[in-house]
């Protein structure tokens, strides 16, 4: 072996001493700037963390806490409305149907009185409507069920709302929170700690977490509600049918006589 590779191995082994010492060495600095970095005790609880994001996030917290009891209000009101017992009750077309069948008008207009519901209201307008013949009765029928699914679902229609602002809401407290998190860095001129940076920021995502815990199930309860409608609609537009349908050739006889 000559002079220079006798160097040139020297040299790798000396750089790779270095190296290994300094591999050693980091950690142990990091540590020890870790340590001269006061601690920042980060709040536990869910309500420490709640009350930890100040006033805006309190207040955020408190909105979302209405939109949830409206929420929880608004399915019960539907749970208990919302039934095909309310919206149909038993027993209502068939009285309708046989006093039509004796050609008993005013029968048929007492039981949807003494029943008022969804199907009554259908069946009151198409009773309304016998003397101008079938067509003016089926198109009757038909407006009365599209304006009862309206209503409907006019009622429902809070659900979706609270489903698409609560996000909204949660989302503005995060962003508002990131802001006064940012803005004590730069009062600071930087000198502001990671871990102080990432408390401020996880206390704003809090409002966020709110908005979509109250969301999803708003959500959720609206797209239920809205097919259970829309079932009971369908068979409301059948039993007015079959309500009528015995009538149908009579009424179109006496049009053409």
């Amino acid at each position: 072996m000559n002079v220079t590779q006798t160097k040139s191995a020297n040299h790798f082994g000396a750089a790779f001493v270095a190296a290994i010492g300094l591999s050693l060495a980091l950690p142990v600095v990091a540590a020890a700037q870790a340590g001269s970095e006061p601690a920042v005790d980060a709040p536990a609880g869910f309500l420490e963390i709640i009350f930890a994001g100040g006033l805006i996030g309190i207040l955020m917290i408190v909105v979302l806490l209405a939109l949830s009891l409206t929420t929880a209000y608004l399915v019960f009101d539907h749970l208990m409305t919302i039934r095909k017992s309310i919206l149909i009750p038993d027993g209502l077309a068939e009285s309708v149907r046989k006093s039509l069948l004796s050609s008993d008008v005013s029968a048929a207009k007492v039981a949807c009185q003494q029943q008022p519901s969804m199907m009554s209201f259908v069946l009151s307008q198409g009773i309304g409507e016998l003397e101008f013949g079938w067509n003016a009765v089926e198109k009757t029928l038909e407006d009365a069920l599209a304006e009862q699914a309206a209503r409907l679902f006019r009622k429902i229609e809070y659900l979706s709302l609270i489903g698409n602002i609560a996000p909204m809401v949660g989302l503005l407290g995060t962003v508002i929170g990131m802001i006064f998190a940012f803005q004590n860095v730069a009062a600071t001129q930087g000198t502001a700690s990671a871990p102080q940076l990432a408390t401020g920021i996880y206390q704003a995502l809090v409002t966020t977490v709110g908005g979509l815990i109250v969301a999803i199930p708003s959500i959720g309860a609206f797209a239920i509600f809205r097919n259970r409608i829309d079932q009971l609609i369908a068979e409301a537009g059948y039993t007015a049918q079959h309500v009528f349908s015995p009538l149908r050739r009579p009424m179109r006889k006496t049009n053409v006589n």
